[in-house]
């Protein structure tokens, strides 16, 4: 996406190609600096922290960071402890373990020599993909907003489509474009008239400070709202369509994404407004059919809810507690939205009902 007039994404390859350079996520919106990551440790420490966040990006980086770790020992047992490093990260998002497998397979059987390059060449190719997934789901959910804007009465065609989103599913959540933000880039782009609501996202307030940013540098209309305007915003006929993006989604279409979600789409349901899940196939969990009962939550550290990050001033970059001194704080990251309040799944193959027969008449089987 554009930056200051330049083209980024959100990771790549250093000149020599011996290692990794990021974008620091978590000085977002204040401070915009690249990392390098030089070293299996570096890459699961970026990944926990969340230097590096959202599902594909998380996976790009693991895939990343088997080719940093075999650079140091190619060895089988290298390469198996690697993978269980970084694995253990994010226990969440699908992305992570897929892109891991995805490379593992392909240098296990390779000569120890071979595995290192054999690694970068199959984390590239994972990047590529994704971006290539990213600009498909922001064409297929561009029609769909086409389609709603046509829908809507005489008094308000012209108006711009008001689109509610969740958390961060944008270029900074994946390698470039994004997921349930790329139809909005896409829309923007061919001079459809849109403006979004932004969630802040409590705790980390992934939305104020990521999607904010990256809307604005984009020169897309934006609000940002507290997390409990979104259901008063919906009754008032303020909100044409919610849009998210997913870390995990089962077989039957059950969705798991930043926490709140599950409140979004039920106050969308119960105002007749569409809620739409944007993905790749990478997101696809078809192990799993009953996301409530199965897919595990992490639990992130309760400092995160009883502490805030903002800019202090001078440009300093720090933190202030919210909560009294004694006060415990819960913060589960997650939850999951059942597949019957989706109104529909937004992937790089096409649209499909929040199924596992929508699912299947996509990717078969």
């Amino acid at each position: 996406m554009n930056i200051n007039g330049r083209h980024w994404r959100t990771i790549g390859l250093d000149e020599g190609g011996r290692s990794v350079w990021v974008i620091d996520q978590t000085l977002l919106p204040h401070r915009f600096e690249t990392r390098p990551l030089t070293s299996l440790d570096q890459a699961a420490a970026a990944i926990s922290t969340m230097v590096v966040r959202g599902a594909p990006l998380i996976g790009v980086t693991g895939a990343y960071g088997l080719m940093l770790a075999l650079q140091h020992d190619p060895s089988d047992q290298a390469l198996a402890a690697a993978f269980e490093q970084l694995n253990a990260t994010r226990p969440t998002a699908v992305n992570l373990r897929w892109a891991l497998e995805r490379v593992r397979d392909r240098v296990a059987p390779l000569p120890p020599a071979e595995r290192a390059e054999a690694a970068k060449a199959e984390a590239g190719a994972i990047a590529e993909e994704d971006v290539a997934m990213g600009s498909a789901i922001g064409d297929h959910g561009l029609a769909i907003f086409q389609q709603l804007a046509a829908a809507r009465p005489p008094e308000r065609q012209g108006e711009p489509l008001n689109v509610l989103t969740h958390c961060n599913a944008g270029w900074l959540a994946t390698v470039d474009w994004g997921t349930a933000l790329a139809p909005i880039y896409k829309a923007h782009r061919a001079g459809m008239a849109i403006h979004v609501w932004v969630d802040e996202t409590r705790p980390r307030n992934q939305g104020a400070s990521l999607t904010a940013f990256e809307l604005g540098r984009e020169g897309v209309p934006h609000t940002v709202i507290v997390d409990n305007a979104g259901g008063h915003l919906m009754q008032h006929g303020q909100v044409d369509a919610v849009i998210v993006g997913t870390d995990r989604t089962t077989r039957r279409g059950d969705v798991c994404n930043k926490i709140g979600t599950y409140l979004k789409a039920l106050a969308a349901f119960d105002n007749n407004v569409p809620f739409y899940v944007a993905l790749p196939a990478s997101t696809i969990d078809w192990t799993i059919d009953d996301g409530v009962a199965e897919i595990p939550i992490e639990a992130r550290s309760a400092r995160e809810v009883t502490h805030i990050q903002g800019l202090l001033g001078e440009g300093e970059i720090g933190s202030l507690q919210l909560t009294p001194s004694g006060s415990a704080g819960f913060n589960p990251a997650f939850d999951v939205t059942p597949a019957r309040l989706v109104t529909a799944l937004i992937t790089e193959r096409g649209v499909a009902a929040a199924s596992e027969a929508g699912l299947r008449g996509l990717y078969g089987g």
